[in-house]
């Protein structure tokens, strides 16, 4: 341990010592997460050949800096006041004399906070993002620092990229803080250094006041540009070989994280904003709609709110999503969190105008592309189409049988797959519900139908149900924000594998737009009515339960969503997207990229189940159909090539 003192090596050596506690776990293969006593935070997830670095200085105000580091897979936070100085330096040699003999070399990355200038502007401050990257002249990893420079210049903040610069120091560091390492020990220990500096904008030049949502956002950003260049140090400079940057992030996960994903699902499974929007007296309005020569809109009545949306909407800022580091799941979890306390507003302003304002912060309104899409659709497939389905029909019963045997294909790979089917008097039509599917007993299907029926609500709804309920997130079952459109469209999309995807149903989807759209506009029930029935060909009861599901509580805009998600599905498939992590849970398509980094990180596994679709001798020939560019129409116009 040359260019430490005597003090700080016995100390290293002490079996109660601080640095001894953390490299015996190491030397294990485990992990370490502790609350230094001589201030600040060690987290390494498993031994790695990195360490990120944030020295917090004694006489400076240097708020929200330790925030970019935290939530990393290995971080060390501490004080740089000069009294702690030998601790902290005979901490980070043991890491380092521990990871070397693993990797062959060791990186670490200090991040701090560059000063502001006294002459510019709070705003202009504010807008103006950089970075300044310092490291040795003598020994500098240059493929990483490379990497991280090229990183960082992709960083998009204010819609501007940031000012990259790259210093190489005589000395390695800036002179504000002291080196932890000697050269010396840097060389014998072949460990390289860097430091990054990082303007400000997350907090006031002034006051030092912090500005939250900078700081969140620019830490989701150096998370990743941090792993590119510690990705690139592993490949090129030690003997590990992570098969993505991804993987070096965290791993291991708090039980925190798990109370808070549990208490987000259970607020969430407490009410159904859906079922408490939708009225109960739909087949009575509907007659009292139709002896009025469809002319009247009719009463409708709701069921009593069976909880208390003020008591939930407190308990669910209770939760503490803030106190998550981990960025990625930081995001999922605000981003839900959001969603929940949107639809319980929504509850508490069923029939009202308000009901519509919350629609549309949810679910969006109707932008131009969308309506000509539906449009294009009402034009190309004509209200008149025949599909040449079978004339044979199937009986609820009937149906109930071949979903068994589907279910038994998927339990041949999963045992512990519970699905059930069950034929009830008091549902309409196909309904799943927590992974088991009810069929109502009056149900009559063509025999044309039955497999794409089946592709839709088993191959997607239960299956995407029973993945999510064995990933360790409770809320990949229930659903993540906004999973309702790609759930529809991956349901549609096994129509169309199946062979059984009719005009009928795409027809719907456009129609559902078409009424959206007028909503918003400010039409009534009664004109949305007659321009679907009237102009777009929609028989009189179908153009009913159109209107009804778009002007229910007030106006709901959910329905646009799914003809939006089909367009955004094709387009992620003809871009090379791939299927398969779709069906990892309940998720939206805007999470792909998150469910791909954290299955890198093996904090989710790969899907376990996969549609029937996916064995069919045909799919790969039909799978390069739709990349080569499909619109919504194409599914029903071309059909699964045979």
């Amino acid at each position: 341990m040359k260019g430490f003192p005597v003090g700080q090596k016995q100390e290293l050596q002490s079996e109660n010592g601080v640095a001894a506690s953390v490299i015996r776990r190491l030397q294990q293969g485990l992990g370490v997460s502790i609350e230094l006593p001589f201030g600040g935070m060690l987290h390494i997830d498993r031994p790695l050949p990195f360490l990120l670095l944030c020295r917090q200085p004694a006489r400076l105000h240097d708020s929200g800096t330790d925030a970019l580091v935290r939530g990393e897979a290995s971080y060390l936070v501490a004080s740089g006041s000069p009294k702690f100085y030998p601790e902290l330096a005979a901490l980070l040699q043991g890491i380092i004399q521990t990871s070397e003999p693993l990797y062959r070399a060791f990186l670490i990355i200090e991040i701090r906070s560059g000063e502001h200038s006294q002459t510019v502007s709070r705003e202009h401050d504010a807008q103006c993002l950089s970075f300044r990257i310092v490291t040795s002249r003598k020994r500098p990893p240059t493929c990483s620092v490379d990497a991280l420079a090229k990183a960082l210049k992709n960083i998009r903040f204010h819609r501007r990229k940031p000012q990259v610069s790259i210093e190489l120091d005589p000395a390695g560091f800036p002179a504000r803080l002291r080196p932890l390492q000697s050269v010396t020990d840097a060389g014998k220990y072949n460990v390289y250094t860097m430091v990054l500096e990082v303007s400000p904008v997350f907090r006031d030049p002034l006051t030092g006041e912090l500005y939250p949502l900078l700081l969140r956002s620019l830490q989701r950003e150096l998370s990743r540009a941090l792993r590119r260049a510690f990705f690139e140090f592993s490949h090129t400079l030690t003997t590990y070989r992570p098969q993505h940057y991804h993987a070096l992030g965290r791993k291991a996960v708090m039980r925190r994280v798990w109370e808070i994903d549990r208490k987000l699902a259970d607020i969430g499974r407490s009410f159904d904003l859906v079922l408490h929007a939708t009225p109960v007296n739909i087949e009575k309005a509907w007659s009292v709609f139709h002896r009025s020569r469809c002319d009247i809109i009719p009463e409708f009545y709701y069921r009593p709110l069976a909880v208390d949306p003020d008591l939930l909407k407190r308990q669910l800022f209770q939760v503490p999503v803030d106190k998550v580091e981990d960025p990625t799941l930081a995001f999922l979890f605000r981003q839900k969190r959001r969603e929940l306390d949107r639809q319980l507003s929504m509850l508490l302003d069923r029939g009202k105008q308000d009901f519509l304002y919350g629609s549309l912060q949810l679910y969006g309104g109707i932008e131009p592309p969308l309506l000509e899409a539906a449009k294009d659709v009402l034009a190309g497939l004509g209200p008149h189409r025949r599909d040449g389905g079978s004339k044979k029909i199937v009986t609820a019963r009937e149906l109930a049988l071949r979903v068994h045997e589907e279910l038994d294909v998927y339990c041949s790979v999963f045992p512990n797959m519970k699905s059930r089917v069950e034929i009830r008097d008091d549902i309409i039509g196909l309904l799943v519900s927590r992974g088991d599917l009810y069929i109502g007993s009056d149900t009559k299907v063509s025999a044309s139908r039955v497999e794409a029926l089946v592709e839709h609500e088993v191959g997607t709804h239960i299956l995407t149900y029973v993945n999510g309920s064995m990933q360790p997130f409770a809320l990949l079952s229930q659903g993540f924000s906004g999973y309702d459109a790609l759930q529809e469209d991956l349901a549609v999309l096994g129509e169309f594998f199946a062979g059984g995807l009719d005009a009928g149903r795409m027809r719907l989807l456009a129609g559902r737009v078409i009424a959206a759209h007028c909503l918003v506009d400010g039409a009534s029930f009664v004109d949305v009515w007659r321009l679907l029935n009237r102009e777009y060909g929609f028989n009189q009861r179908t153009a009913f339960t159109i209107a009804i599901r778009i002007f229910r509580a007030g106006g709901l805009t959910k329905d646009a969503v799914y003809l939006r998600g089909l367009i955004a599905l094709l387009d992620y498939l003809q871009k090379g997207g791939d299927l398969l992590p779709l069906f990892t849970g309940k998720i939206a398509i805007e999470h792909v990229s998150l469910i791909r980094e954290l299955t890198y990180r093996e904090v989710l596994k790969p899907p376990g189940l996969y549609p029937g679709y996916f064995r069919k001798a045909d799919f790969t020939m039909n799978m390069r159909r739709l990349q080569d560019g499909t619109k919504p129409i194409d599914l029903v116009e071309q059909g699964v090539a045979r």
